[in-house]
């Protein structure tokens, strides 16, 4: 069984929400403390086992970058042999975001609301378990695009994570779905999650850099793509996100702070997309695109 991992830092309180966001994708849990004399603010991550070096030091550089500050040096060191993750996970609490309802193991099916779609997704090893603001932003998106009637037959996730946006499309519009992710772990408890939560025979999962899988592309272009990120990937592929979206589809784009959403809707309109609406929670925006009926297909 992997021995359980704590990594420490401390980051200026102003590019806190940057690194929450970047250190998520690492799956666990973290916790926060209070400011000090020279504003950073101490940030413990509690991890199931050792992180990928190469993939901690490419978030921690991307984080930084995005929030212009110089890389925060990170302390790691093994946890002692217990069940720490399992006593994190009991604290913390399910999750409502429009219809859908997000839950774990320690929590009781039976004790979901009525009428809710329900996934049991667990705080581990993957990004999008619905506790941050983007994924509950995400979430808000669909069943809003779902109660006005948009319709679906192919849907992709980039970024996808745990796969719960993913699932979230095919429980919504009944249609398939990719879920991709550049890390293998990811994939795999996406995966697993999707036999869990009965959505496995609509939903393929794949590592794929963005749109770079044969599988994305051949299933291109989609009615629907979803990308909870951070915002410069979004702002670097959004040529790639024109080009595979259908005329007369929608993109929901987030893991970008309200004051990154500008630029980033501003390099998606250069591509000829339309903003349709945002959703604000807390420093975090969600923003919800339209490609024009009459816009042809690019490719890229």
């Amino acid at each position: 069984m992997p021995q359980g991992h704590h990594l420490h830092l401390d980051v200026p309180e102003t590019a806190l929400p940057v690194f929450e966001t970047a250190l998520s994708q690492l799956g666990g849990g973290y916790v926060t403390g209070g400011t000090d004399a020279d504003g950073n603010v101490p940030v413990d991550v509690y991890l199931a086992e050792k992180p990928d070096r190469g993939k901690l030091n490419a978030l921690i550089a991307t984080a930084a970058a995005a929030a212009g500050v110089a890389e925060p040096a990170v302390q790691s060191q093994p946890l002692p042999d217990v069940d720490w993750l399992q006593q994190s996970y009991e604290s913390i609490p399910p999750i409502r975001a429009g219809r859908f309802y997000v839950y774990g193991r320690h929590h009781a099916a039976r004790d979901r609301p009525s009428g809710a779609i329900a996934f049991r997704i667990e705080a581990a090893q993957a990004f999008g378990t619905g506790h941050h603001e983007s994924t509950q932003g995400c979430l808000l998106a669909l069943d809003d695009l779902a109660k006005r009637g948009i319709r679906v037959r192919r849907g992709l996730d980039v970024g996808a994570g745990t796969g719960v946006l993913a699932f979230a499309m095919v429980r919504l519009w009944r249609c398939s779905a990719v879920a991709a992710d550049n890390d293998p772990i990811a994939v795999r408890v996406c995966r697993q999650n999707a036999r869990e939560n009965g959505v496995a025979d609509r939903v393929t999962s794949v590592v794929s850099e963005g749109y770079a899988h044969r599988r994305v592309r051949a299933g291109a272009p989609y009615d629907l793509v979803t990308a909870n990120i951070l915002a410069e990937p979004l702002i670097a592929m959004a040529g790639r996100l024109d080009a595979h979206l259908a005329p007369g589809g929608y993109a929901v784009l987030a893991g970008l702070l309200t004051r990154q959403a500008r630029r980033v809707f501003r390099r998606h309109r250069a591509q000829g997309l339309v903003l349709d609406r945002r959703i604000e929670l807390g420093d975090w925006t969600t923003l919800i695109l339209r490609k024009p009926k009459h816009q042809a297909r690019r490719h890229g």
